[in-house]
């Protein structure tokens, strides 16, 4: 009925628009289709998208939303060689052009560094990275290959960009979007943003404000719970920006950011129950996300001065049932609470456009504390039954942890125009990063597993803790960025580029911990250093036949070596993080967007990607189950396909169709065997399926209001999207949201 009501509703409101709010709009062209005119800041400047000598991939906020696009996966879905592992909400890793182990990294950084204006919110390091608003964008920029140079840490594979709209000094401004749809006919989604801009002293300085919330009902059953559609999602909040230019020379910019997002269980299914999950209690993983950052920009006219500090909080939660680690026998789950203290503070020069050199310097600063407070329980009722006593309530294991990361680097880049068409481009970031991790006093830990697993009753034993001081890893070294560009036309550039990247290192909360379970089992070791990629790429951007046609091609090898790599300890399921030899991954990637008419727009993207483990000795493959010639976490192919026509309604509103296919290959969510268990196949071992997911929507454009009827996932496609490569979770596999179908209006937008 639902469903009926809002395909009705989206029906009259397309047939009837009001004219008396309309104003006429030119839909002829789309802005994706002239390359040459989007300005981007991948380099840090402002520069045209045609001349960055690296793959980028733009979207400005009037494209996303007239897509829909409110998350990763809408980014994901429209660029090339990029691909989102996401099971369930605030599970979130990019992986781009093949480099992911899989698609967990579980105490790693990402290999894809995402940002909001100049804040880091991946910098965690962990894979509950919360899906932030996409409301009221300046524009989202993916810039694929390695950004060490600029981007420091964790932009291993590349960087996400999230720039907020900047308030405007002069006029009163506002604009709101509310989407309304309908999941497997029976799970309503409701979706409200709003943007008031008020300036506060005419020309001087100005508020702009963005509230956000968004409750939609669950579509996975939890059999172990009894609660259907359990996976509800609530999420809201806000920004605030205050601008002011007290003069033409100076800017100072104050941001103040705060999301929660509370999904009430996971989204991941044991497929051969249907979209089932299976826990003994709601799996949460819970993200709070706050940050205030103050950025400074001076003009001296022969270079512009930007001062940019941030301060960010991160509380995660992360409740997970274990049990499937011993085949359901016996309750065993994690409830891990985590807080993240984030600062970072970063100085660019720029020089002024114009001459014969462009350069840029900088210092960069980062330091994080995090904090883990890691509960491991049974249930109260298991231990009535077993008889096991001597625990203060139903945990068995309480363990307080904290670990310490900085980083300080200094970063450079020089371009020279040889000629009107040529250009060469230097830039080096030489920097320290080190981590170091801490035990702290008051834990305690029992032999409730063993216990539990031979059939024990009576008094467990239960020791305390030790504090205990981890040992420090540091690592010292540059990042390099090489490049070549020629202009073939004005319209037509084409580029070689050579960098490298790296993450930071990672020390292992229990290292030398052995298992109580297995004594002959891995000896957890003591953690990871940084790894080292390399990365080679040619490519060719540019506008042809007038602007009715835009391509960017790129083609790359990469051999990225001394590879973090998480893994997980067969007997207790404990984490630890290692490296491993060395993985090649080549590739092409393609983006094109054509005018055959003024009122249709035909745009493909894709990407074919091979990328394997080359090198590996018996030692690192027994510790983390890879063997030579593993594929990693990526399908050798992805693509997508849009159509979008567009057509006069009246003198006041145009309309317009569009159809998007999205194509993903099948690939492995882990290494094939167990970790110290060489030429074991590990039983969680999987692929995704290969699949295809159609969206439709058909709209109007009235010039300030803008009304969409759509359909996500068309054919109600349930593929494999994720498998989860660990033994403990019951359900570990992701696959698509269930057939929407929705309506959404936007005004100002």
């Amino acid at each position: 009925m639902k469903a009926q009501l809002l395909g009705s509703v989206s029906a009259i409101l397309l047939m009837s628009l009001p004219a008396a709010i309309a104003q006429d709009t030119d839909t002829s062209a789309d802005e994706s289709a002239t390359e040459d005119k989007i300005i981007v800041t991948a380099t840090r400047r402002e520069e045209s998208i045609k001349d960055v000598p690296l793959s980028v991939s733009a979207f400005d906020q009037r494209e996303l939303s007239i897509k829909g696009v409110v998350g990763y996966e809408g980014i994901a879905d429209e660029t090339p060689g990029v691909i989102l592992n996401k099971p369930t909400a605030n599970f979130n890793n990019f992986t781009a052009r093949g480099i992911a182990t899989n698609g967990y990294n579980a105490n790693l950084q990402s290999t894809v560094a995402v940002y909001i204006d100049e804040v880091p919110i991946s910098a965690n390091g962990n894979s509950t990275i919360i899906d932030p608003n996409l409301f009221d964008v300046e524009r989202v920029e993916f810039l694929r290959g390695p950004q060490g140079t600029l981007f420091g840490s964790g932009s291993l594979a590349g960087a996400m960009r999230i720039l907020t709209k900047n308030p405007d000094l002069d006029n009163f401004d506002y604009s709101a979007l509310v989407d309304y749809g309908v999941i497997d006919e029976d799970a309503f989604r409701q979706r409200y943003n709003a943007m008031v801009n008020v300036p506060v002293i005419e020309g001087k300085a100005a508020l702009r404000v963005v509230g956000f919330y968004r409750h939609e009902d669950g579509w996975v059953d939890n059999a172990g719970t009894g609660i259907e559609n359990s996976n509800v999602l609530k999420n809201y909040g806000g920004r605030a920006i205050f601008l002011v230019e007290p003069t033409d020379r100076l800017s100072v910019r104050l941001l103040f950011s705060h999301e929660k997002s509370n999904p009430e269980d996971s989204a991941t299914i044991s497929p051969e129950l249907g979209r089932v999950h299976v826990s003994d209690r709601p799996d949460q993983f819970h993200g709070k996300l706050t940050n205030y950052n103050g950025t400074v920009e001076y003009d001296l006219d022969w270079a512009s001065f930007t001062s940019s500090s941030t301060y960010t909080t991160f509380d995660q939660k992360f409740y997970v049932d274990l049990a499937a680690t011993f085949g359901q026998t016996i309750p065993f789950a994690l409830d891990a609470d985590a807080y993240d203290d984030i600062f970072t503070q970063e100085l660019r020069l720029a020089s002024a456009a114009g001459g014969k050199w462009d350069w840029i310097v900088g210092g960069f600063y980062f330091t994080k504390r995090r904090d883990v407070d890691l509960n491991y329980r049974g249930t109260q009722e298991f231990l009535d039954m077993r008889g096991l006593t001597g625990l203060p309530d139903e945990y068995y294991q309480r363990a307080k942890t904290h670990a310490r990361q900085n980083e300080i680097a200094g970063f450079g880049e020089l371009t020279y125009h040889v000629s009107d068409k040529l250009r060469l481009t230097g830039g080096l970031r030489y920097g320290t990063t080190d981590a170091q991790g801490y035990t702290e006093a008051g834990g305690y830990n029992s032999n409730y597993l063993l216990a539990a697993l031979t059939f024990a009753t009576g008094p467990l034993t239960v020791s305390a803790i030790p504090p205990e001081e981890g040992e420090k890893a540091e690592e010292t070294g540059p990042s390099y960025k090489a490049s070549v560009s020629y202009d073939l036309t004005p319209a037509v550039t084409t580029y070689a580029t050579y960098a490298t990247g790296f993450r930071a290192p990672v020390r292992n909360a229990r290292a030398g911990l052995a298992s109580t379970l297995d004594p002959n089992d891995i000896i957890i070791p003591e953690g990871a250093d940084s790894d080292d990629l390399k990365s080679y790429e040619v490519g060719m951007k540019g506008v042809w036949m007038d602007g009715k046609l835009s391509a960017n091609l790129a083609a790359y090898y990469i051999d990225w070596s001394n590879i973090q790599v998480q893994a997980n300890r067969v007997s207790d399921s404990v984490q630890f993080a290692t490296n491993i030899g060395q993985i090649e991954s080549k590739g092409f990637e393609f983006e094109a967007t054509l005018l055959p008419t003024d009122n249709l727009v035909l745009s493909v993207n894709g990407a074919i990607n091979e990328s394997k483990v080359t090198e590996l000795t018996a030692e690192e493959a027994a510790f983390s189950g890879a063997v030579e010639g593993a594929r990693t976490a990526s399908p050798k192919f992805q693509g997508a396909a849009r159509l979008r026509y567009n057509f006069d309604i009246g003198d006041s509103a145009d309309g317009f169709f569009s159809a998007n296919i999205v194509h993903v290959g099948s690939f492995p969510g882990l290494f094939p065997n167990v970790p110290g268990q060489p030429g074991v196949q590990s039983p969680q071992y999987d692929f995704t399926d290969s699949w295809e997911k159609v969206n439709l929507s058909l709209g109007a454009d009235m010039g300030e209001w803008t009304v969409v009827g759509y359909v996500e996932n068309l054919f109600d496609d349930d593929s494999l999207t994720y498998v989860h490569p660990e033994a403990f979770i019951e359900s570990k596999y992701g696959t698509h949201i269930p057939r929407t179908i929705g309506i959404r209006l936007s005004y100002g937008i």
